[in-house]
């Protein structure tokens, strides 16, 4: 709940006049109420960048984001507003640092190669690598390998809740909350991808190390951060970030591969 409860009457009625009379100082009210939101995910974004970026920087990139969900959403749908901001203000701060290009060409190549080379190791052993092993793959040894994972885990600000390209040139970047079906419109097929791609993700997440997907699970889904992860494991920081680095690595290899798999058969 980010608003008081004794206030959610007059949130009610903001949203009424803001959408249905487009009064703008009721738009202003709701971006006061949900402001909240926008510092929350600039503090969690700002844990994995470079020092220089500042989260204040964030903070104005996430209003963007905040006003365009105030603008964008529709309140028919059955989803909590606050779900809604949170994807359309992390969004908005990806874009921001993207059209910076704080990330050095060299660090996105080995993200690539990183990829790469665990996929092509899981298809050969058929078990998740060790550092070790793909050190080795790489021509490099694990000291440097565990430097590239920390370089990588601050470009890696996207994880999980990557937006998607759009199939169709001039069309707006979309995100999984933007698949979600309209109950009102019905889509089998729709909801069937939608299905297919959840199925593949779980399954990828229960076939990482067991470390990587405690990491996963109390990152994305018990909202700790990388060092409350380190107390609970008894490892540092820096060692929580290479493991999230390498699970997201792992998994997008996966998806991707378990993709391009479906739809040869298909």
């Amino acid at each position: 709940m980010i608003v008081d409860p004794s206030k959610q009457h007059d949130i009610a009625e903001y949203w009424r006049l803001y959408k249905e009379e487009g009064d703008q100082k009721a738009r202003d009210q709701l971006i006061i109420a949900y402001s909240p939101l926008v510092k929350y995910v600039a503090g969690r974004m700002s844990s994995g960048l470079p020092a220089h970026i500042e989260e204040a920087d964030l903070v104005s990139y996430g209003l963007l984001g905040l006003i365009g969900a105030l603008e964008r959403f529709d309140r028919s749908r059955a989803i909590k507003f606050e779900t809604y901001a949170i994807s359309r203000i992390r969004g908005s701060i990806i874009d921001e640092l993207r059209a910076l290009d704080w990330v050095p060409r060299s660090v996105r190549s080995w993200a690539r190669k990183v990829e790469a080379s665990i996929t092509r190791l899981e298809n050969q052993l058929k078990r998740a690598p060790s550092d070790e092993e793909i050190a080795a793959e790489l021509g490099i040894d694990v000291d440097e390998f565990q430097d590239i994972l920390n370089q990588i885990s601050c470009a890696s600000v996207v994880a999980l809740d990557e937006f998607w390209d759009s199939p169709n040139q001039g069309q707006d970047k979309i995100n999984l909350i933007d698949t979600i079906e309209d109950t009102d419109a019905p889509d089998p097929s729709r909801a069937y991808r939608q299905q297919a791609v959840k199925e593949i993700l779980a399954s990828a997440i229960q076939r990482l190390p067991e470390r990587e997907r405690i990491v996963i699970g109390l990152y994305y889904y018990e909202g700790l951060t990388l060092k409350e992860i380190g107390e609970v494991l008894g490892v540092t920081e820096s060692r929580v970030s290479q493991l999230h680095t390498k699970a997201i690595l792992r998994l997008r290899g996966r998806i991707k591969e378990d993709l391009d798999l479906d739809a040869l058969v298909k």
